[in-house]
């Protein structure tokens, strides 16, 4: 039987229509009058319900569906034309015929290229190669721009160092020594106000072929000089046809004035190749794709299938300029399908999450840990607080992103939630990215801790010695530990907890969902603890709503009294006098210095030795007071015995090669010195600077810029200009994308958008959210709508961790 949904392709949906008819239309064995049926046809009836068949069959043949499906139909409506049967059997034939197309009609995006006319199983694995393996892949891989051919530019105008699109006639055709096989190829093209040549150095021949003198032609391609002409190589060409006897090349073809898609090539795809290709899938396959946005949702009303068509092959007169910046209708069709399917997912999870049974940790008048503190909550903290502290007292476990800028007070609201678990008689673990982060919140949560707490707790990382590292372990299976702060090595399979009742990740951004799953699966009993994730990156609507859909959100949005913004500054190439005047001056305050190199894997070797170097020179240049480095491959036990000297103050610059490896709380360092400044993120370099000024006395952070382009200048403008992490993590954002922006490559951390842009399309995602979160409401799991479902796990299953919700 055809699966019926409102969301399929529309092909998918005439064969239903089209099958429900014959049903209704279908003589029954007993011919008496029957309820809610039609009667038996007599031969004019029948005649008649022939007649409409074939046009039914005819209409839906007409669609872009594969060649053999419309071959079957249109030989289904020649037999209802020709073949002299009774009705009865022709329904019944072709009902079963119906149903032999349905069977496979949803497998059809997933179905090899070899399928297209011309692709073969070298060309299907070069395809391959570029990540298009099957006919979906091709489908969705959409245009990276347009050429507007509907407007000529006469070739006196077209400019150098430029793409052009143009026509004219070709004048002369010669062969040139390139030095490949073959030799390359000199085309002389004219119009009324100009000339150009065009000049292939390579596949000549086929070329040449093609081109005689007399020849109209359209060209594209980037114009250059060479000598005192203007030149097109490798140009993309169509050849019109012969010119006529006068000299009229502004009467184009219609058929060539038009809107060209422009795909990006490499690997031996040509981006024409990709076009003809791309249009003959357009052709045989853009009705058989489903559609789970509903297309009256948008002003067009565009099916998914015509939005691919406009998108791939747009109008004459659609807008090029919305087309080009992918805000078309077309385009938002297809995001809004894209965006739609990954917030079900996530609304799914949500869903799951809020169903499991959890651990309730009630708290009878606020977190009892909170009046032993040596300061007062900010109305910040103190509401957050309040946020968790309710979530906690729940029979289900807590799902909750904590936000909030650096040295903003976020540790503590943490501690505090930890105090409620362990009030209850539970166990709380704290995972963080690097070994450094995890000491210093440990380091952190003692002095939180003050004498008088009764909070057991441990670290564990992978650098723990061996024995220690048992022990802890033995003491957290045996309950006598109420926290743990590690790394990734909370995660072993040898890490068991007696109860563990809430998970508390932070940099929730250096992990992938799985990672967070893995830890919310060790409550006991088979109950969920509670899971708090933490960022101190400013993270963007958009991005919180795709990273943390399934999660609620508390932000931090107020500094502890006394905290000023700390002033920032830039400096250039060849100003280290006046940067060391204001390393001098500092500790000449007794105050303490930062001094960070960016770490970039390819060239580490290099920034290890540029740090080191940094550390001798300022050693040498101060004097006296002493200066240390840590980086990433020294060994814990050295990297904490450098730490804890400049926790006490006993080393006064601490020269470090990496950004996570400064998430340190130092209140007596005010000057932070970030070298290539430009090889950093808004985000990070504002997180950088928010680890000075900690204390009573202002912070000062000096971006030293030593070269970078027009976008590092951008970002360390708008450094100077505010110190509002949402607006700086915006414009960081716009500028890089998601995926520099998290500054990670971990697998798993971000979705994968073919589609969507989410700088550009937080419009089309809060749409797709509300709807896709309301739906979910309505219809809880998606029962009522089994492909729905099957398409949401299909898209995201694996990349969001969907398939452990059940």
């Amino acid at each position: 039987m055809l699966r019926r949904t409102p969301s399929s392709s529309p092909y998918a949906r005439g064969l239903g229509s089209l099958r429900s008819w014959l049903e209704a239309a279908k003589p029954l064995p007993n011919h008496g009058p029957q309820p809610n049926h039609e009667p038996v046809p007599n031969e004019t009836a029948s005649s008649a319900l022939r007649a409409e068949l074939s046009l039914r069959c005819r209409a839906l043949a007409g669609l872009c569906i594969p060649p053999a499906c419309r071959e079957a139909l249109e030989a289904l409506a020649a037999s209802a034309e020709t073949v002299d049967a009774a009705w009865s059997p022709v329904c019944e034939e072709s009902i079963a015929t119906l149903d032999a197309l349905a069977a496979v009609a949803d497998d059809w995006l997933a179905t090899s290229l070899t399928v297209l006319r011309g692709i073969g199983p070298k060309r299907a694995e070069q395809l391959g190669r570029r990540g298009l393996g099957s006919v979906g892949d091709l489908l969705f891989s959409l245009p990276a721009g347009y050429e507007d051919r509907r407007r000529l530019t006469p070739l006196a105008e077209i400019e150098v160092g430029r793409p052009a699109t143009f026509f004219g006639v070709v004048r002369e055709v010669r062969r040139i020594h390139s030095g490949k096989r073959g030799g390359g190829l000199e085309v002389d093209v004219e119009d009324e106000s100009g000339k150009v040549v065009l000049r292939w150095f390579r596949f000549a021949d086929g070329i040449e072929e093609r081109l005689e003198a007399g020849m109209r032609v359209c060209a594209s391609g980037e114009v250059r000089r060479y000598r005192f002409t203007k030149q097109v190589a490798h140009p993309e060409i169509e050849v019109l046809g012969r010119a006529g006897a006068e000299f009229a090349e502004n009467v184009v073809p219609e058929q060539f004035r038009r809107i060209v898609p422009r795909y990006k090539g490499g690997l031996g795809l040509s981006p024409l190749s990709l076009r003809r290709l791309t249009a003959l899938a357009i052709e045989e396959f853009s009705d058989v794709v489903p559609g789970y946005w509903n297309p009256g949702d948008t002003p067009s009303g565009l099916e998914i299938g015509a939005a691919l068509r406009e998108v791939h092959a747009p109008a004459i007169d659609s807008d090029f300029e919305s087309l080009a910046g992918r805000e078309s209708e077309a385009h938002a069709r297809l995001i809004l399908e894209e965006l739609y399917l990954l917030e079900l997912g996530l609304a799914l999870r949500k869903e799951n999450e809020a169903q499991r049974p959890g651990i309730s940790l009630r708290a009878t008048a606020g977190p009892p840990a909170a009046a032993e503190l040596p300061f007062a909550l900010t109305g910040a903290q103190a509401r957050v607080v309040a946020e968790i502290t309710a979530d906690l007292a729940a029979p289900h476990p807590m799902n909750r992103l904590l936000q909030g800028d650096v040295g903003c007070g976020k540790t503590v609201v943490a501690y505090l939630a930890v105090c409620v678990a362990a009030a209850a008689g539970h166990q709380s673990a704290l995972m963080a990215p690097t070994e450094l982060l995890a000491e210093q919140h440990l380091r952190s949560l003692r002095q939180l801790m003050g004498e008088n707490s009764n909070l057991r707790m441990a670290g564990l990382t992978a650098s723990r010695p061996r024995a220690e590292a048992t022990a802890v372990r033995r003491a957290l299976a045996a309950g006598e530990l109420d926290l743990v702060v590690g790394t990734h090595a909370l995660l072993q399979e040898s890490v068991r907890f007696a109860s563990l009742a809430l998970a508390v990740i932070d940099e929730q951004h250096r992990f992938g969902v799985q990672q967070r799953a893995a830890l919310a699966k060790r409550g006991p009993q088979g109950l969920a603890p509670h899971v708090m994730v933490m960022t101190a990156t400013p993270i963007p609507r958009t991005l919180a709503l795709t990273l943390y859909g399934d999660l609620d959100v508390s932000v931090i949005d107020e500094r502890p009294p006394g905290r000023t913004p700390v002033r920032s500054e830039i400096f250039r190439e060849g100003e280290g006098e006046a940067i060391l005047d204001r390393v001098k001056q500092t500790l000449a305050r007794d105050e303490q210095v930062f001094v960070v190199y960016p770490l970039i894997e390819k060239s580490e070797k290099v920034d290890l030795r540029n740090a080191t170097e940094s550390a001798r020179r300022l050693a040498h240049a101060l004097d006296g007071p002493q200066v240390d480095l840590i980086h990433g491959r020294l060994e814990a036990s050295v990297r904490q015995a450098a730490m804890d000297r400049f926790g006490r103050g006993e080393t006064r610059v601490l020269v470090a090669t990496s950004v996570v490896e400064v998430g340190v709380d130092i209140p007596n360092a005010t000057l932070m010195v970030v070298e290539h400044a430009e090889r950093f993120g808004l985000a990070q370099l504002h997180q950088l600077r928010g680890r000075v000024g900690r204390g009573q006395r202002p912070g000062h952070c000096l971006f030293v810029s030593r070269g970078g382009g027009e976008d590092s200048e951008a970002r360390l403008r708008a450094l100077v200009e505010t110190d509002d992490g949402f607006r700086i993590a915006d414009a960081d954002l716009r500028i890089r994308g998601p995926g520099e922006f998290l500054g990670t490559q971990q697998h798993g951390v971000l979705p994968d958008l073919r589609l969507a842009d989410l700088a550009r399309d937080a419009r089309l995602l809060t749409r797709a959210r509300d709807a896709a979160f309301e739906r979910v409401r309505l219809d809880p799991g998606l029962a009522g709508d089994p492909a729905l479902r099957r398409a949401v796990e299909e898209h995201w299953g694996d990349r969001i961790a969907l398939k452990d919700v059940g």
